[in-house]
């Protein structure tokens, strides 16, 4: 007799996640040779010490950063890369397996592909996937950062603009956008904090309840703002958080963020109906740790963008020490 599955016999308060993301084995700076967390990487290992079960599925496998992405974001530029991109078809086979085993009870779906995918077939599968969860388990939270560009910049082809906006959006449980793609999403232009609970109230119109918009430059002041729907057509609870503003750029942030917000979920419901309160949030510790680090190597930290410290910080995510006001707008 095969020994039982513990996660799923003996499962978890928190849950049980499905992470469908990228995964690169090695990202290099100029003077540092370094693991790089991005994708799966940035977001597994978060999750497992809040207490999460999880099982990663990578959309893609590189050797490397195909600087595709990070030539946009200053960092550097790899003559080549080696590995693998997951297809719809490969995918779809993944489920078929753990179904067959029954291994297919998740209580949470967390997705985050890059540019590397830029695969309308491959959403679509992922859609898939999203439809099949919640035929299993009707409660399934589906997590989605939108991973389509920064800066006034798109990471993909614009036809995938289109498959988010019209079919993933309206599947998203929480959906974690930044400025720039919360503008592409809902074709409204942010250039004000009511501009940006505005965007958050589009996108519960067509479909999740909870939307963060994790990064919003307005005047030289950076926001994140929260949305909560509790109710399909009542106005949401909204609040803003200002973020210290880092003098420098990061990779994985977006994964790792998506990730925490996932991670302290139940701590946010909490936290929608109590905002005058400080809340919790390991991500400014996390970068001013990877910042310092950069500074006593000796690095440029403006040079390049700068690869978190992730495992160095994790007293930082299970025990947030420093906590951030939130303002209600309700």
């Amino acid at each position: 007799m095969a020994p039982p599955i513990l996660s799923l016999a003996l499962p978890s308060e928190t849950g049980r996640v499905l992470s469908i993301q990228s995964h690169t084995v090695q990202v290099r700076d100029i003077m540092l040779f370094i693991q790089g967390y991005v994708g799966n990487k940035s977001a597994v290992f978060p999750l497992q010490l809040l207490g999460y079960d999880v099982d990663p599925v990578n959309s893609v496998q590189f050797s490397n950063h195909t600087g595709k992405l990070l030539i946009l974001l200053h960092s550097i530029r790899y003559p080549t890369f080696k590995g693998q991109v997951l297809n719809g078809h490969q995918l779809w086979e993944l489920m078929e397996g753990l179904q067959a085993n029954d291994l297919l009870y998740y209580t949470h779906l967390l997705t985050g592909m890059p540019s590397y995918i830029g695969s309308v077939s491959f959403l679509n599968t992922v859609l898939e996937v999203v439809k099949k969860l919640r035929s299993i388990n009707p409660k399934l939270t589906y997590v989605c950062d939108p991973v389509l560009g920064d800066e006034g910049k798109l990471y993909v082809p614009p036809e995938l603009v289109a498959v988010y906006r019209e079919k993933v959006v309206p599947v998203a449980s929480m959906l974690t956008p930044n400025q720039f793609e919360a503008e592409q999403l809902t074709g409204f232009r942010i250039v004000s904090e009511h501009d940006g609970r505005e965007a958050c109230n589009k996108l519960h119109a067509a479909g999740p309840a909870k939307v963060v918009i994790t990064s919003i430059n307005i005047d030289g002041h950076l926001l994140l703002i929260g949305s909560h729907e509790k109710e399909k057509g009542q106005s949401p609870d909204q609040f803003k958080i200002v973020i210290p503003r880092i003098p420098a750029y990061f990779t994985g942030t977006g994964d790792l963020m998506t990730a925490l917000l996932l991670g302290w979920s139940n701590v946010i419901s909490q936290f929608f109906s109590n905002f005058e309160s400080h809340f919790p949030f390991p991500y400014s510790a996390l970068l001013q740790r990877t910042l310092d680090d950069y500074k006593t190597a000796g690095y440029d930290i403006q040079s390049s963008s700068l690869e978190i410290r992730l495992i160095q910080s994790q007293d930082d995510i299970r025990h947030p020490q420093i906590k951030f006001k939130a303002e209600s707008y309700n």
